[in-house]
């Protein structure tokens, strides 16, 4: 019926998604900035939230957050989706470098 699947234990399993989800994060927002070496990603992981902040220059942030924020509210959607029900929840944060 469908593909076979390898069997992946529950902590690796979750290491697997959320470098899946990181990478997802990465691909979107790199796919709209210009100054793609000059994003940083900082990843800090709480009690239920996984938050990753990317600061982008001030002449990316338009690019990437979109017309009325569509492009980082489809980013986050995109999360939400890929994100399993059982593990710990993405925020999404878009700030300028200081």
């Amino acid at each position: 019926m469908g593909g076979t699947y390898p069997k992946v234990s529950a902590p690796e399993g979750a290491k697997f998604m959320v470098n899946n989800v990181q990478t997802l994060i990465k691909y979107v927002v790199e796919s709209f900035a210009e100054k793609k070496n000059e994003i940083e990603y900082l990843v800090e992981e709480k009690e239920n939230v996984i938050e990753v902040t990317v600061l982008l220059n001030a002449s990316d942030m338009g690019k990437v957050i979109g017309k009325q924020g569509k492009i980082a509210k489809a980013l986050r959607t995109l999360v939400s989706a890929s994100t399993p029900r059982d593990s710990k929840r993405y925020v999404v944060e878009i700030k300028e470098k200081a």
